[in-house]
């Protein structure tokens, strides 16, 4: 055990101590009787107070209910939060796979340092920290999610590390009554960049029962959710200089200056046409003291993205894919145009249960999640694509992840103790082969495989003490042990695979929060933490493919060190008659950040791949105000400004970065949103977010408003919905109502037309 290991055990074990003997001593003083009834309100902002928010709301808490959502413009589950505080989702066209959430000063690449939950069940993708493992949004489509609770940072034990960044609780639809739903929609998205000029378009079909039974404890849901849209070029081709000295001639290529390659552009490609399904189940027993759920979920995603499209022509107006090119006496080489096909099939089977044991209040999640089929086609090329010539057949198998949340709570006198027990195990083995005919993956050749598992328990004790009817203290404290092991490569051209030796490491952390309502109408909360926050297996095992498709194997490390973090929120609210406003300060200090770019490693090699930064520290302030028929009756509105500061503070890989802005972190960002009830039947709503342009790389030295940056953001949203009768309501909304052409390195969508029908019985 190691020192750090041993001093925060005495810390949080006097911590612990100090509160008991606090309470004990008021408890002399007081009626114990009326102590044990005394609850504090919870510090909910931006949200609904009839149903209990289902995560701890320590630091900033948001709860999501049905007023919201009725007046959001929804595709895809994660759309629900857009207007939530100093928060966002990488949502880079409607049906992305690659939504990673982000809060406060979290990169959108940070996916890791989210905690995602759908019914108490974890979604987050803890195999990899990248856009390419974000939380598995699609087991949820936006018409079964009742409530959506966010909380900001790690200030309750009960949650693992990876909840350094915040966490996000999706509560879906009861089965409370007998009924059968369908929405549908249709949307519509004219695109406009560089020389593409087309209209995008999809749908989605949502329909299912509930089921109650009359005299029994037996309640289900069922649905069927059909997805299919085609979304805008996530990628422009550029030509680089080429050695030749014949070629081609050819028009139609698009010159940008203000690209960090300023070469021209030729083909605009990755546009996927992307088909989902998704059938899901829940069933509930519902008995005295007891209850027990069960959630299936069996979700299907087809990706297409064969179909890029060239800018050049040659003198015959015939398209122009590869090869080397003349454009006004200068020749060009064109970048590979690879086409590729992705097929995955996913699978979300979660057991919960919750009753008393005696004086204890227990509860108990047991989640599994894995990938039945993923695989992805790719070819050698266009030529070979369009051929069905070479290409590469990957295929992931096993891949998933199994998660364990006990825990067991008891009032007694001022205490409310919390006891339990988490545990998660990851796991992923992926295969690359080379194939001559890339479509069906023919005669199949070993090229590469990666694969590696992690593991972590923790058990935490949390206890909130009600020292007096307007003050409340919750201490608590997490022991974690994680686990790494399995992990290796083996590539065709190597003698031997090359394995890593299993790695274990233990730490503890410490949470304090003290909630005051301080005068009538007045709270405050003052939430103090640590967290850990281990490396996933993609960052300590599993490489990744340069440019040119050679795998890089310098990618990765597997020694990296945890993130570690210090954390403070301070909040204060009041209660108007007609207003409510939140005013919150935040303070985290993250040593040896884990973050993935170009340095000098120690051999003077110039190379990219996972490391630890130093430390990186960000501080920041919320305004948050929301309005319930302030001017006019019936319209309620939310707003919410943030300023970040998210500084990197030491590199030593990097020093020229020191001082700077951490990249994709946006010195402000605002998300509103205002709902008007015009009449009985018809509702009009609008929403409005915002981001400063941020900084592009470590250096600074990258801030630009095109392809291949990080750009500011402001996007205005509207929506008319009409209640035609007690079943039937007819939507129509405008996302990007001002067509504001944002980029996150990709392109965000443009301007977008929903038409939402929704019926009920």
């Amino acid at each position: 055990m190691s020192n750090n290991f041993r001093k925060k055990i005495i810390i949080s074990g006097s911590l612990l101590t100090s509160q008991f003997y606090m309470s004990a001593v008021l408890a002399d003083q007081t009626d114990v009787q009326l102590a044990s009834n005394i609850s504090i309100e919870e510090m909910l902002v931006v949200g609904q107070k009839d149903v209990p928010i289902t995560i701890e709301p320590r630091g900033l808490a948001v709860s999501l209910g049905q007023e919201q959502f009725d007046s959001t413009n929804a595709i895809n589950v994660e759309d629900l939060m857009k207007y939530a505080p100093n928060f966002f989702v990488r949502k880079r066209y409607i049906g992305d796979a690659n939504g990673v959430p982000g809060f406060r000063g979290t990169h959108s690449t940070q996916s890791a340092r989210t905690l995602v939950l759908v019914d108490g069940f974890v979604i987050s993708n803890y195999l990899g920290n990248s856009f390419g493992f974000p939380p598995k949004w699609g087991v949820v489509g936006p018409g079964e999610v009742q409530q959506f609770d966010i909380v900001y940072g790690p200030y309750s034990s009960r949650y693992q590390g990876n909840s350094m960044g915040g966490i996000v609780s999706i509560t879906t639809r009861p089965p409370e009554k007998n009924e059968a739903f369908i929405t549908l929609q249709g949307l519509s998205q004219p695109y406009q960049q560089y020389a593409t000029d087309e209209t995008y378009n999809g749908y989605t079909f949502e329909g299912g029962f509930a089921l109650k039974q009359d005299d029994g404890p037996f309640s289900m849901r069922g649905s069927y959710r059909h997805f299919e849209n085609k979304g805008q070029p996530m990628s422009w081709s550029q030509l680089t200089a080429s050695k030749k000295t014949s070629g081609i001639d050819v028009t139609g290529a698009v010159e940008d200056p203000a690209l960090i390659t300023k070469t021209p552009i030729f083909a605009a490609a990755s546009l996927d046409d992307n088909t989902q399904d998704q059938l899901r189940l829940r069933g509930d027993l519902t008995f005295d003291n007891w209850s027990l759920q069960g959630l299936l979920v069996y979700w299907t995603t087809d990706s297409d993205t064969t179909h890029p499209t060239t800018y050049l022509h040659d003198a015959n107006g015939n398209p122009v894919y590869s090869g080397t090119v003349k454009i006004d006496g200068k020749y060009w080489d064109t970048a590979a145009l690879n086409l590729s096909l992705i097929e995955r099939t996913e699978i979300l089977a979660g057991l919960g249960v919750k009753g008393s044991v005696g004086e204890w209040d227990v509860t108990a999640n047991l989640s599994h999640f894995w990938l039945a089929n993923a695989k992805t086609f790719t070819s050698n090329g266009y030529n070979n694509g369009i051929n069905n010539g070479t290409g590469i057949y990957t295929n992931v198998d096993p891949s998933g992840w199994w998660t364990l949340d006990t825990k067991a709570t008891q009032k007694f006198a001022q205490h409310e103790v919390t006891f339990g027990l988490t545990a998660n195990r990851y796991e992923t083995d992926s295969i690359t082969y080379n194939t001559t005919q890339w479509r069906d993956a023919t005669n199949q050749q070993y090229s590469i495989e990666t694969q590696g598992k992690s593991s972590l328990t923790g058990i935490f004790v949390e206890d909130e003490i009600h020292l007096q009817d307007d003050l409340s203290v919750t201490a608590g404290v997490r022991a974690d042990q994680w686990k790494a092991f399995d992990g290796g490569i083996n590539q065709a051209t190597a003698k031997a695979p090359e394995n890593y030796d299993a790695r274990t490491e233990t730490d503890t952390n410490i949470s304090l929060s003290s909630q005051w309502a301080f005068a009538e109408k007045w709270l405050a909360q003052l939430s103090l933490a640590t967290a850990t926050r281990f490396p996933t297996v993609g960052e300590l095992f599993q490489g990744k493919f340069d440019s040119t498709g050679v795998f890089d194997s310098n990618s990765f490390d597997p020694n990296l060190k945890p993130e570690s973090s210090k954390d403070a929120n301070f909040i204060v609210r009041h209660e108007f008659e007609k207003a409510r406003v939140t005013g919150s300060i935040f303070y985290q200090d993250v040593s040896d950040f884990i973050f993935s770019f170009e340095h000098i490693n120690p051999i003077g090699a110039k190379l990219t791949s996972f490391v630890n930064v130093d430390r990186v520290r960000q501080t920041g302030a919320e305004l948050i105000i929301e309005t319930h028929d302030l001017l006019l009756t019936g319209l309620n509105v939310d707003f919410n400004i943030a300023y970040i500061d998210d500084k990197i503070l030491k590199n030593k890989l990097l020093p020229i970065s020191e001082g700077n802005q951490f990249p994709r972190i946006p010195y402000w960002r605002i998300n509103s949103q205002a709902r008007y009830q015009l009449t009985q039947n018809w509702r009009l709503s609008g929403g409005v977010r915002y981001a400063s342009r941020p900084n592009n790389n470590l250096e600074a030295t990258q801030r630009g408003d095109t392809y291949g940056y990080a750009s500011e953001q402001l996007i205005a949203d509207a929506r008319l919905s009409w209640q035609a009768n007690d079943s039937t309501e007819l939507s129509f909304g405008v996302d990007n109502i001002n067509n504001d052409k944002a980029w996150a390195f990709h392109p965000f969508s443009q301007r977008t037309y929903l038409l939402e029908l929704k019926w009920k019985h």
